[in-house]
């Protein structure tokens, strides 16, 4: 258990597999050893948020109060909102959140991950869904912008949702999602859209579970 310590100590993104071949032990005995005896656990690196004015923090708040009070109000609310977002896949990104993920004691401060310089070969990817599955996907073509002939595409493949006017779009606040066009063609089509607070990416959850995983796959 020493051992392990002092080596998790010296080089923090040490894997278990890494700690295994060093000291001759089992797998499961090593991550016993780390989790249950030593109680450090593996997480990503933080990435630095940007510095928010009061105004903007004051929207956070009140733009999830009133998402609160949507949801009480009507709880089958997530059951009509499709989420949309893209993403940029680069030919060469250096390192992921997995792959920089470090040993974390609970009384040690939270690592951070230096941003660092990728391709400049990429294509932009662009992804709805709700909770039936992938609404729409495709690559944006070069020189073009998020526009309202993507959510065309959303309306046709859930026209139920549509014709019910219960089609909810969920999407940040990019200047894509903003542009005059995209609003025109929503308000056209009475699609209601959620409010998104200022740099929030704990609702963009494109970024949590689905654009992470497809990048790990198309990367390179």
């Amino acid at each position: 258990m020493e051992q392990v310590q002092a080596a998790v100590n010296q080089d923090h993104r040490r894997t278990i597999h890494d700690l295994c071949a060093e000291f001759g032990i089992g797998y499961g005995s090593c991550q016993r050893i780390l989790t249950e005896q030593l109680n450090i656990h593996r997480i990503a690196a933080k990435f630095v948020p940007r510095v928010l004015t009061h105004d903007q923090k004051d929207s956070r708040v009140a733009i999830c109060q009133e998402l609160k009070e949507t949801m009480i109000n009507d709880p089958t609310l997530l059951l009509n909102v499709i989420i949309g977002d893209e993403s940029i896949v680069y030919a060469y990104d250096p390192e992921t959140k997995l792959q920089s993920s470090q040993w974390k004691s609970p009384g040690s401060s939270r690592p951070k991950k230096a941003h660092m310089q990728k391709s400049k070969l990429k294509k932009i990817l662009i992804c709805f869904f709700d909770q039936e599955g992938i609404v729409h996907r495709e690559f944006v073509p070069p020189g073009m912008t998020v526009n309202s002939d993507f959510y065309c595409d959303v309306r046709r493949k859930r026209p139920q949702k549509w014709q019910n006017q219960n089609l909810i779009i969920h999407h940040d606040n990019a200047p894509a999602h903003r542009s005059f066009k995209v609003l025109q063609f929503l308000a056209k089509n009475k699609m209601t859209v959620i409010p998104h607070p200022p740099y929030s990416p704990d609702l963009a959850l494109c970024d949590f579970f689905l654009f992470p995983k497809l990048k790990l796959r198309m990367r390179g």
